[in-house]
């Protein structure tokens, strides 16, 4: 590995959450854990899904997506961390940082986005539902996700293009078990304004606009539903946006206070330690908050498995 004032880098190190060998060991049991249960849990709600034609609506279409963003968000990260535990390396290479960079940008920024537009879907099934199948028709529904991956990877690809703009001194550690583009950037020794604003401004414009969509959609569902004579009909309507309204809770909700967090406590293992609320417990959440609030959801694992109903 060159040092000095260049770019010419082969190797990061990942310092991960600690150097004890024991604690290394529970915490590859645990992370071991999650990510199979997340990969399991998000792959059998995708499988319910298609092979259930009750569920072949926008609502499930977007939430099989989801799933499937889930699992590779959470596959961008953690594979890496776990052989690096198991090797006892810290190393990632100048390469595997840049791709590991690129790939959990797309991913999180398109779970961002499928939120958005599932509370566009839930919107419009509430608010207008005698034209509900006429507005979220097919040719729609492919528009809005194929909107969603393109911006995600256009936003990806800017990011990385500002990172390769860094260069790099002798300080080539990363405080986190992932390259996070934040804490790369931190450990640049160059300097540049522009690369700087991209970087810390893009994502909160794209989180703070879909954000700002979702609230606006509940905004106009609340309202809907407040004026809905009918007990029955206002318990119904809002049980069709109780799962997404605490998948969407639980993703802004730890990532915010992974950020917020992160400015007031200069600690970089507890950035660390938040950071995997977001990366590993909500996509490994998603599909128990999915199955536990959804019968549709329970009924098609039920046929999927077999289970008489």
């Amino acid at each position: 590995m060159e040092l000095g004032n260049n770019t010419r880098i082969s190797e990061f190190l990942l310092l991960g959450f600690s150097d004890d060998l024991e604690q290394q060991s529970l915490i590859y049991g645990l992370f071991l854990s999650m990510y199979l249960i997340t990969v399991l849990g998000n792959l059998l709600i995708t499988l319910a899904i298609i092979s259930d034609s009750h569920l072949h609506t926008p609502m499930y279409f977007f939430l099989c997506n989801l799933s499937f963003a889930d699992i590779c968000f959470t596959s961008t990260t953690v594979p890496k961390m776990l052989v690096n535990i198991q090797t006892q390396s810290k190393v990632i290479t100048y390469t595997g940082c840049i791709t590991q960079i690129y790939f959990f940008l797309l991913f999180a920024e398109l779970d961002n986005f499928l939120l958005a537009v599932m509370a566009y879907d839930r919107f419009v099934a509430i608010c207008d539902p005698l034209h509900y199948t006429v507005i979220m028709n097919p040719w729609l529904c492919g528009l809005l996700l194929l909107g969603s991956w393109t911006v995600s990877v256009l936003h990806a690809l800017l990011q990385i293009f500002m990172a390769l703009q860094l260069s790099f001194c002798t300080d080539l550690e990363i405080p986190h078990f992932f390259c996070e583009l934040n804490q790369v950037v931190q450990i640049a020794c160059s300097e540049n304004f522009l690369n700087d604003l991209v970087v810390y401004f893009a994502p909160v414009l794209l989180a703070t606009g879909s954000l700002t969509g979702i609230l606006y959609s509940y905004s106009k569902i609340l309202s809907a539903i407040h004026g809905m004579s009918s007990a029955q009909g206002r318990s119904k309507a809002f049980s069709t946006c109780a799962s997404h309204l605490s998948v969407v809770s639980l993703f802004y909700g730890t990532g915010l206070g992974v950020y917020v967090g992160s400015a007031r406590v200069h600690s970089s293992h507890s950035t660390a330690a938040a950071s995997v609320m977001y990366t590993v417990v909500t996509p490994m959440l998603n599909p128990f908050i999915y199955c536990l609030r959804n019968k549709d959801t329970k009924r098609a694992l039920k046929r999927l498995f077999g289970m008489k109903l």
